[in-house]
């Protein structure tokens, strides 16, 4: 009797062990069908997609003056059945749409803002558009519309109950400078999020693995008193001296700083006239490190910098902080779920028409260009830092919930960013083929952490141990969405 049981015991085991494969077999097996089924989804909507880019790119509205680009994009997810909530945390151009009930939410960020003086036709030769200002030098007409495009797919999922959960895409303007990201953040809007996604154009195809650099910025206004430049000098108080005096001493500072920051600087306006002493003139600093604080501090040390320069040349001083970013936080686990769909997708293979472009537009690049068939590849897993020094407002959300971001080769090899050339890219079908790599590898990532609770768990525990006890604020403190910025 006791074998009898023994052996009994021995076969329910085995029997038990084969039910939980066949489960694991067909959940893979439901899993790659609804990978397949976005695929398809994003393959038949890329015409669609490809005009919604193009117009934007065309319309080239700079930080929260993108009124036609996200007028287009919220139309677009209100026809698939989104709901959309617009002119959100105090930004007319802000919006989400939302898809779904119930947990996981999963988010996936658009963006839709372009760059002053980048104005630029297709050509692969610079040919500034006449009558033009800006222009999409960063492709963000090709990331909001990916991300479009990757929530309305998982949106048809959900529809068709092949997956349970919330989507979310926010509209998030002013990415360049506007900080648009952090006043979202800062309202709550990510709140009952589980996780973040997004993406960005580039002339590689590979996950964000080297972070970004916090940032923070603010404009210096001097107020001085006119006078007759060469009759009557000495009852003049030049703002201008002022602004000069300051940048003098900041890039004395230089010197003292960790040598990882960064301090830019534009002189926005220094007076009219030669011969009239100007009573205003204003100064526009970016500074920027690895990390947050260290950014405070020398902020602080370039606002003193103002307040001796306006003390010293005898005017006034008043200051606007206009953005202000945190670092991005990388999570692991998230990068290898995306990097698994990314090598899935694939990269961009060009025909011969789009080589001879290349050929041309390379040459003008001031560095050497990679070879042209790196569009088509992967790049591998890797943490090793790779010398990013740009700053993102993605940094905001990273702290807020669990991020994960790709770059897709929307751009020829080589092509610098806020550039004429990555303008000109951007425009033609390399950057629209770039960006159904984008789509594509966002949405199958989407369906994994619907799919799979324990990718969104395992994410989280590490973003916790990622913020530690750090409690976010933001960097620009509690002012009003910088609607002018840009003016």
């Amino acid at each position: 009797m006791k074998r009898i049981l023994f052996f009994g015991c021995v076969f329910i085991a085995l029997s038990s062990t084969a039910q939980k494969k066949v489960k694991g077999n067909s959940e893979l097996l439901k899993l790659n069908a609804n990978k397949e089924l976005v695929t398809n989804a994003l393959d038949a909507s890329y015409e669609s997609d490809k005009k919604t880019a193009l117009q934007i790119w065309d319309f080239a509205e700079m930080g929260y003056k993108e009124t036609k680009s996200a007028a287009l994009h919220v139309a677009n997810l209100k026809s698939a059945g989104f709901t959309v909530e617009t002119g959100v945390a105090g930004i007319p151009t802000a919006f989400v749409a939302t898809y779904g009930t119930g947990q996981p939410v999963i988010a996936i960020l658009a963006e839709y803002d372009a760059l002053p003086g980048l104005a630029q036709t297709t050509s692969p030769e610079k040919n500034p558009i006449a009558g033009k200002n800006a222009g999409h030098g960063c492709g963000h007409h090709l990331f909001g519309t990916a991300s479009v495009s990757a929530g309305i797919a998982i949106k048809k999922l959900i529809d068709e109950k092949k997956l349970t959960g919330t989507i979310k895409v926010f509209g998030c303007p002013a990415e360049e400078g506007g900080s648009g990201k952090v006043y979202l953040v800062r309202a709550g809007l990510f709140n009952n999020v589980d996780a973040v996604i997004h993406w960005h154009p580039d002339d590689v195809n590979a996950i964000n693995t080297a972070g970004a650099l916090a940032n923070k910025s603010a404009k210096f206004r001097f107020y001085g008193i006119s006078a007759h430049a060469s009759a009557s000098p000495d009852q003049g108080r030049s703002s201008l001296d002022a602004v000069e005096a300051m940048d003098n001493m900041v890039n004395m500072m230089r010197e003292h700083i960790p040598q990882e920051s960064r301090i830019h600087y534009v002189i926005t306006s220094g007076g009219k006239a030669p011969n009239v002493v100007p009573d205003f003139a204003e100064v526009y600093y970016y500074v920027r490190h690895p990390r947050r604080d260290v950014v405070v501090d020398i902020f602080d040390r370039v606002e003193k910098a103002a307040q001796g320069a306006a003390l010293g040349t005898g005017t006034t001083m008043k200051y606007e902080i206009i953005g202000g970013t945190h670092d991005l936080l990388i999570n692991k686990t998230l990068n290898e779920v995306m990097q698994a769909n990314l090598d899935k997708v694939g990269g961009v293979i060009y025909t011969d028409a789009e080589k001879v472009f290349t050929e041309k537009i390379q040459p003008t690049f001031f560095a050497k260009a990679p070879a042209m068939e790196t569009a088509a590849t992967v790049k591998p897993l890797s943490y090793v830092n790779d010398g990013n020094n740009g700053s993102t407002d993605v940094g905001d959300v990273s702290y807020t919930k669990p991020t994960v971001g790709l770059r897709a080769a929307t751009w020829v090899p080589g092509t610098p960013a806020h550039s004429w050339q990555a303008v000109a890219v951007g425009g033609t079908e390399i950057g629209t083929k770039g960006m159904l790599v984008a789509s594509k590898t966002m949405a199958l990532t989407a369906i994994d952490l619907m799919s799979n609770p324990e990718i969104i768990k395992k994410a989280t525990e590490e973003f916790k141990l990622s913020i530690g006890d750090y409690k976010y604020k933001a960097l620009l403190g509690d002012r009003p969405p910088a609607l002018n910025y840009r003016d």
